[in-house]
């Protein structure tokens, strides 16, 4: 399984993957990005199953990265992981396509619980 990591800061994309191994969902291809214009770009040559994505990027923000991938007709599950979760953040990433959003600081339960159906 391709796994795209999309987030500005390389400390946070490391986070999020060693996070992923905590949770046990380990042996995949981690794929990083450091905005959502680059994500969109790698998401055709690398084709991942799914895509992890912070909310505010420069270039391109997670939820305008989100809105152009579901407007291309990609459907690759994608899930926010962001440092704020607000309520209307929420809607507007489920109204988006997202499967939800993962605020920090987060737990490797968490990734479990909101990843697993994807990853099985």
């Amino acid at each position: 399984m391709k796994i795209l990591v999309a987030d500005d800061s390389k400390a946070m994309r490391m986070i999020v993957t060693r996070t992923l191994r905590q949770a046990g969902l380990n042996g995949h291809q981690v794929v990083e990005a450091t905005n959502g214009r680059e994500a969109l770009d790698l998401v055709k040559s690398v084709k991942p199953d799914l895509i992890l994505s912070d909310w505010n990027m420069p270039e391109m923000t997670g939820i305008e990265f989100l809105r152009a991938l579901r407007a291309s007709g990609s459907l690759t599950p994608f899930c926010f992981v962001t440092s704020e979760g607000s309520d209307e953040m929420r809607a507007l990433a489920l109204e988006g396509g997202a499967m939800g959003l993962i605020a920090k600081p987060f737990t490797p339960e968490v990734f479990e619980d909101m990843l697993s159906p994807v990853m099985s």
